[in-house]
């Protein structure tokens, strides 16, 4: 049988202030936006490119839903990083901190976590070097 999706798009989250979030996305993450517009519905939408991937975040502000409630450990995106010291060097920088980690795997992976704005979960990933 042939698959019948062809392509993942990107992955939509829901945000409490629009140009907080991608000015963190922006700076933490260096992801470039690649396109803005208002739906016809009123929902402000933001896409933000990823390093290396097809794939793309996408940032939607709609005041009429209310504040984002962000459940913990519901879910959470993750990047891949070079080096994780050089990693949480650049968000200390910012101001930032790592929520969690880092931690070493018995893959021999380092992961740490990073909080968003509302909440959201990002993981770091620095994989072992062959």
């Amino acid at each position: 049988m042939s698959s019948v999706v062809c392509k993942f798009l990107h992955t939509r989250m829901r945000v409490s202030d629009l140009d907080e979030t991608v000015e963190f996305y922006q700076n933490v993450f260096g992801l470039e936006v690649t396109k803005r517009h208002e739906s016809p519905r009123g929902s402000k939408l933001v896409f933000l490119s990823v390093p290396n991937s097809d794939e793309e975040i996408e940032l939607t502000y709609f005041p009429g839903s209310g504040p984002v409630v962000v459940q913990e450990d519901l879910m959470h995106l993750a990047f891949e990083v070079e080096s994780m010291s050089v990693f949480q060097t650049h968000v200390e920088s910012l101001g930032l901190s790592l929520s969690d980690g880092p931690t070493s795997s018995s893959s021999g992976s380092t992961f740490a976590f990073v909080d968003a704005p509302d909440g959201y979960e990002i993981e770091i990933i620095e994989r072992p070097k062959n």
